[in-house]
């Protein structure tokens, strides 16, 4: 029987589809889930593969925002719950779906498209680059002195879902405006999924919201459990930082302070912390986090020629070739300038994939990164030097959120 692949039309589409993922986390959707999911995407922006009339593979896209280097952002697709049932592996599902996904980012004006990959071998081939990569630490609590001390001014308060549904969000947008590769929130994002403490989700204590005042106004904000534990009569406990957000160094250093004073625990576990983070200069013994590098979100250029535009540059010029087999009409050659991205006849300076494109956008990785792993070709001398120059960021991209 043919395969039909289309947007799903109902809340049990959905519910369906979401089950194709779900099987194999060992999980399952009920129609109150797919109700739930529907707060943060469109039910159209959820493609289902259809066998007859059972759903047997399913790709979503949120509506977001993905900031990029220059403070500006982008329409992006926040692809999610990708997946094909064990029963139709390699029937080509998977790709349809895809190229059904990304045609629909494109008709809706979406120039790129950004993900976590559950399976970092899947995505290469539709298009989307590792373009960001993210740490994760563990650190005991009699490690967590700072190399520098100083005399605490702010204050932290915990607060309640409504107080962080109000003053959380604008301190995210400051940091959005300033770190390329985040996610936009929606309010509905926000007080239903980020903020909200569903027990059932739970893995340790209630999720906690502390609020950062600097001169008694809102200066950063995290978000932490703790779960309990005792060996040998003394406390064994771990807070893990789920979210930690500081647009300004002086937050940075009063409420990492703060977080590191919590008594009654043993140890602190962050995950999906951008690879720049002041912690290293800021720990007396940075070593003592034992941070782990792994990768981030993955990027595709659905519009290379505005996605290119979008953001900012330094001064200077580059003519890339670009290699797209998946949506050829990206493919050609583009001058970049600081003024953007036009095509052009001239000859080209680099040649890549749009997979490579998709690493350097945000600036994660640099052209000269490509070349030494052979994911692009150097065309004329010093190129890879004058792109990274062009492309040069100040930050490295972070997301501080699975989606």
């Amino acid at each position: 029987m043919d395969i039909e692949v289309r947007a799903c039309s109902s809340h049990e589409e959905l519910r369906d589809a979401l089950n194709v993922i779900s099987h194999y986390f060992g999980s399952e959707n009920q129609l109150e889930d797919a109700e739930r999911f529907a707060q943060w995407i469109e039910v159209e922006r959820m493609h289902a593969a259809f066998d007859g009339e059972r759903v047997i593979g399913g790709a979503g896209a949120f509506s977001f925002r993905m900031s990029v280097p220059g403070g500006g952002s982008v329409p992006a697709g926040g692809i999610t719950a990708v997946g094909v049932l064990p029963t139709h592996r390699r029937r080509g599902v998977l790709t349809s779906m895809m190229r059904a996904q990304l045609d629909d980012c494109r008709a809706r004006g979406d120039v790129a498209a950004f993900l976590w990959a559950s399976e970092a071998t899947i995505y290469g081939r539709f298009g989307y680059g590792l373009a960001s990569r993210m740490g994760s630490m563990t650190l005991e609590r009699d490690r967590a002195r700072l190399a520098q001390q100083f005399e605490p001014r702010g204050t932290v308060r915990l607060v309640d879902l409504e107080e962080a549904a109000r003053t959380f969000p604008p301190l995210y947008e400051q940091v959005f405006a300033t770190r390329p590769g985040m996610a936009s929130r929606s309010k509905e994002w926000w007080e239903t999924r980020k903020l909200f403490d569903n027990p059932a989700r739970r893995q340790g204590g209630p999720k906690n919201s502390a609020l950062l005042e600097l001169d008694g106004k809102p200066a950063g904000y995290a978000l932490y459990n703790v779960k309990q534990d005792w060996q040998s009569g003394f406390s064994k406990g771990t807070v893990t930082l789920m979210e930690v957000v500081t647009p300004t160094p002086e937050a940075t250093r009063e409420l990492w302070r703060w977080l590191f004073d919590f008594d009654w625990t043993s140890q602190f576990v962050a995950d999906l912390l951008p690879i720049d983070h002041p912690l290293f200069l800021l720990l007396a013994e940075p070593r003592r986090m034992q941070f782990t590098v792994n990768d981030g979100v993955w990027v595709r250029l659905v519009d290379v020629g505005a996605a290119l535009s979008a953001r900012a540059y330094n001064d200077g010029e580059v003519a890339l070739e670009v290699e797209d087999a998946f949506l050829p009409e990206n493919a050609g050659r583009w001058r970049v300038t600081a003024g953007g991205a036009e095509r052009t006849e001239d000859a080209a300076d680099l040649r890549l994939d749009v997979t490579g494109l998709g690493s350097v956008y945000l600036g994660g990785f640099s052209f000269t990164d490509l070349v030494l792993s052979s994911r692009a070709e150097e065309l004329t001398e010093g190129a890879a030097e004058r792109a990274d120059a062009l492309f040069a960021t100040g930050l490295q991209p972070w997301n501080a959120e699975i989606f």
